[in-house]
């Protein structure tokens, strides 16, 4: 027959009582470590990645619209110079 000694059985619960205080503290610590970058983050005035990638596909049309643009004034502009010959 085994007998259960109770300071064993009081230090185990101890133990187990601080682990979980642990945890929750690392939590806390986490919850509190990411709130503090996401304001760093904020003052920094950062864009995200959706908003680089939208101002980066509105860049990419204008220049697009741009070269359009270029290629129909140089095409008007030696048709404006073929009625002029």
């Amino acid at each position: 027959m085994q007998t259960r000694n109770k300071v064993l059985d009081d230090v185990a619960q101890l133990m187990s009582n601080a682990m979980g205080v642990a945890q929750g503290a690392k939590s806390e610590a986490e919850t509190a470590m990411k709130s503090l970058v996401d304001r760093w983050l904020a003052d920094r005035n950062f864009v995200t990645r959706d908003e680089f990638e939208a101002v980066r596909a509105m860049a990419q049309k204008a220049r697009e619209e741009n070269e359009a643009l270029k290629a129909r004034v140089a095409a008007l502009e030696a048709a404006g110079s073929a009625v002029e010959s």
